[in-house]
């Protein structure tokens, strides 16, 4: 049985945090210097199998578990949105080598600098969890989290105006699904930090 001060989730979740960290790099590096793309999407897809091997491991501890550190939902939500934010990050990687995309407009550029940094502002939140003392810290990142994601809106927004100026039908579609991909990730990063901040107030 484990006790409460466990460590092996908090272990767990900040593996998660730095492959979450290194797949978001990868993708804005990606579309910064796109070339080799079929190289880097498998590559991406290995940070994908990495997160879901880890998000694997902390359900097996999980159902192993008679006494856990945080409450076994909270572990759970966390754990599932975090695999997320990596699911719809591999499949933009996936999405641009697939539809032939030849180069990331300054729209997808934007929205993957956002997911970037919100990955950083995560992992800065979870290596917290372990004691969740610095609560004025974890608000602050959580609100920039959240701030990141209003303008990933924005982004959005602006980025559809445009396309459908256009009269390329297949551009239209090719772009919008890859444009909306992106900015769900930055929905997920958002419950990413609503669930970290809701555990930081259960447990100041």
């Amino acid at each position: 049985m484990l006790v409460p001060n466990d460590d092996r989730f908090f272990d767990l979740f900040e593996r998660q945090a730095v492959v979450l960290k290194k797949a978001s790099a990868h993708l804005l590096n990606t579309f910064e210097s796109f070339e080799d793309v079929k190289n880097k999407c498998h590559k991406m897809k290995n940070y994908e199998h990495q997160g879901d091997e880890i998000t694997h491991d902390i359900y097996q501890l999980l159902n192993k578990s008679f006494v856990t550190p945080i409450e076994p939902e909270d572990i759970s939500r966390l754990a599932k949105v975090l695999d997320d934010i990596l699911d719809h990050i591999d499949d933009t990687s996936s999405k641009m080598y697939f539809y032939g995309i030849t180069e990331a407009d300054h729209y997808m550029v934007d929205l993957a600098k956002l997911i970037d940094s919100q990955a950083n502002e995560i992992e800065d939140v979870i290596k917290e969890m372990r004691n969740f003392k610095n609560i004025e810290m974890i608000e602050e990142k959580c609100i920039e989290i959240n701030r990141l994601e209003n303008l990933a809106d924005e982004i959005l927004g602006n980025a559809l105006r445009e396309l459908f100026l256009s009269d390329d039908a297949k551009k239209i579609i090719k772009n919008k699904d890859i444009y909306e991909t992106l900015e769900i990730a930055t929905d997920k990063c958002e419950e990413v930090a609503n669930v970290l901040f809701d555990l930081a107030i259960k447990h100041s």
